[in-house]
This record gives structure tokens, C-alpha cells and sequence, in this order.
């Protein structure tokens, strides 16, 4: 038996090449079922660096794709990301929620490297701050409007209701704190997306390090430099990356072009990972959990590992969850790595904060 599904949201997660949807049902005992998950791609450069370019492209694929998996339900979770999105932890003076709605604006303007006037913002207390009992611990969420505006309008374009949106980063935390739990360990969570590079250190359900965007280039980036000298379209360059095989250039040239992108995503995500240790040297992080589209290309694992000098997996978001036995096991497989952040979506609820 399973309760009715008046709190329950859809997860959609519209990233710059792939559109990923789940839909998950809460039984009467507590645990979680898998519904539905289906995914579909963007046209290329509607999504770019976060923004919509083409919302009536994107709008499009969204009402196929939930018409293909007979979604039904209109509220729906969505996240956002890239360089118009800024997350930072910050202390404040001990005060209660109410008293720091009011004040947040002041409070963040030290830290906000936008117009204050630009930004929508939101925040949630993390608790007392371990460093010191009279504040606060908060952590603070800064998004252009314009960015905000734009998904809010694609969404009403696509004749849904977006009850929830989230950060990416955070979307991507929710999943790992289901799935694996809230643990004392440390732990790198680093999304590999299409245009961009998400990370996330987390401990025990709290984010210690958050960066929306640590790379201006993604998986396009390999995608991009096989174009320019296979002198190819995007599509093509992308058949050519997976494949490793072109009748315009090398295997060697192919495979070198990856190594160069995947080496440089190992630098930046070392030198966040640098970073934290300036901020927390008594800390240790554990391990690297990838997911993102360029979680699976051959070799990055291995080349980040040795980067980083810690243990690097693939995150699994469909555990914990009791699988419909009407999906298809393929297509979970397929897209496992991809499916993380909207899997993030798919367990918020309509009041959750």
C-alpha cells in the first residue's frame, strides 16, 4: 500500500545535454520506491552556463519525456547551478530564524559578490557554530534572479509547477545522505556535468566546502576540442568520443584529447580539495564519489586517484530504494552516474525548506 502522493514531487533535472526525470513513492512503512526514470537530451546550447537560451526547446522535450514515462503529477523539484549560484557557510550572531530573515540581506552582503539588489537569497541554520556557542552556524544560498526567472518561466511554459528549487550541489548531497547516510567520514562529492563541474565536501549531513562551478568546461570540453580538429559538429565529436573512433583523426589523437580535459578537471578539483585542507588542516577526507556524465570516461578515475592520492567511486543514487518492476534495468544502468542530482530532487517534498 502506498500513501497518497499529495506531498510527493517530481525530480527534474534539466542539465545543458541530458534531461533526467524521477519520480519516487514513499510506502505506508516508510521506505522508498523508484516509480519512474526516463531521460532525454537538450538541443544543443538551449542550456548554456546555467541559463535558458531556447525555453521552448527545452519545454518541449520536458512535456515529451513526462508524457513517455506517463508522468502525470504537475509539482515538480528542480535545481539550478553555475557561476550566477554561490553557496558559503557563514556565522552569524545568535538570533532566531525570524529575526534572521530580516537581517539576511545585511548579513550577506559581506559575502555576495553580486548587486545584493541581483540576487535572491535564501538560508538555513546548520545550529550553533562549534567554534563558538553565541552564533550561528548558516548556511547561505545566493542566485541571480535572472537565472531564477528563467527556470521559474521554462517550468510554467512546460505546464508544471515548480514547488521546490534546489542548488545542484545540495541536490547532490541529499542523494548521498539517503543513500549512504549521514557519516563522520569526509567526503568529496564532485558532479562531472555537461558544461560544468560541481563539488561538494560533506560530513555528518553538513556542507564544509561548496563549489557551484569549479570548471568553466565539462564533458563538452572534450566534445568541443574533437570538433575543432575533426572539424565535425558537436553531435559527431560526441559519437567520437565514445566510440574512440574517427575516420578524421587518430585513436591516439582522440584519446590524447581526453587525457588533456581529464587531467585538467583532476587540477581543479585538487586544488579545492587544497583548499579545504587550508580551512580545516586537522580534517581528513576519506574518498571521492563521482557522478555527472563524465563520471564513467575511461580512465578519469584512475588519473584523479592518483591526483588526489584518495579512493574514488562511482556513486550509486538507486540504492536504498526499491526498484519498480516495471523499469528498465538498461536504462538505470546507463544513466546511474547521471541520475545523481536528480535523484536529490526526487526525494524533496513540497514543504521541505
Amino acid at each position: 500500500m502506498l500513501f497518497t502522493k499529495k506531498n510527493h514531487l517530481i525530480g527534474l533535472d534539466i542539465g545543458s545535454r541530458t534531461l533526467k526525470v524521477g519520480e519516487i513513492i514513499e510506502t505506508r512503512r516508510g521506505g522508498m520506491i523508484l516509480n519512474k526514470f526516463g531521460a532525454s537530451t537538450i538541443p544543443d546550447g538551449a542550456i548554456d552556463d546555467g541559463s535558458v537560451k531556447d525555453p521552448e526547446s527545452v519545454a518541449e522535450v520536458i512535456r515529451s519525456l513526462l508524457a513517455d514515462q506517463k508522468i502525470r503529477e504537475k509539482n515538480v523539484s528542480v535545481s539550478i547551478g553555475g557561476n550566477s549560484v554561490m553557496i558559503k557557510t557563514i556565522h552569524v550572531q545568535n538570533m532566531t530564524d525570524e529575526e534572521l530573515q530580516e537581517k539576511i540581506h545585511v548579513e550577506a552582503e559581506q559575502y555576495i559578490p553580486y548587486n545584493i539588489d541581483e540576487v535572491k537569497l535564501d538560508f538555513d541554520i546548520l545550529g550553533e557554530s562549534s567554534t563558538d556557542a553565541n552564533r550561528l552556524e548558516v548556511i547561505l544560498v545566493a542566485a541571480k534572479k535572472e537565472m531564477l526567472t528563467g527556470y521559474i518561466s521554462l517550468i510554467d511554459l512546460a505546464g508544471l509547477n515548480p514547488c521546490v528549487i534546489d542548488v545542484d550541489a545540495l541536490a547532490l548531497q541529499n542523494i548521498y545522505d539517503f543513500s549512504y547516510g549521514m557519516q563522520e567520514d569526509i567526503v568529496v562529492l564532485v558532479d562531472i556535468g555537461f558544461s560544468k563541474i560541481t563539488l561538494n565536501i560533506v560530513k555528518n549531513g553538513r556542507s564544509l566546502l561548496t563549489r557551484g562551478a569549479i570548471s568553466s568546461g565539462g564533458v563538452n570540453q572534450i566534445d568541443s576540442m574533437i570538433a575543432d580538429r575533426a572539424a565535425c559538429s558537436m553531435e559527431e565529436a560526441e559519437k567520437i568520443k565514445i566510440s574512440g573512433i574517427s575516420d578524421r583523426m587518430a585513436s591516439q589523437e582522440i584519446s590524447a584529447i581526453i587525457t588533456q580535459a581529464t587531467d585538467e578537471w583532476g587540477i581543479e578539483i585538487r586544488r579545492a580539495i587544497d583548499f579545504f585542507y587550508s580551512s580545516f588542516p586537522d580534517d581528513q577526507i576519506r574518498k571521492i564519489l563521482l557522478s555527472g556524465g563524465g563520471a564513467n570516461i575511461q580512465g578519469f578515475k584512475e588519473s584523479l586517484a592518483f591526483k588526489t592520492g584518495l579512493d574514488v567511486e562511482i556513486i550509486d543514487p538507486f540504492t536504498n530504494f526499491t526498484l519498480d518492476r516495471r523499469l528498465d534495468s538498461s536504462v538505470l544502468q546507463q544513466f546511474q552516474p547521471q541520475a545523481a542530482i536528480c535523484m536529490g530532487l526526487a526525494i524533496r517534498r513540497i514543504y521541505d525548506k
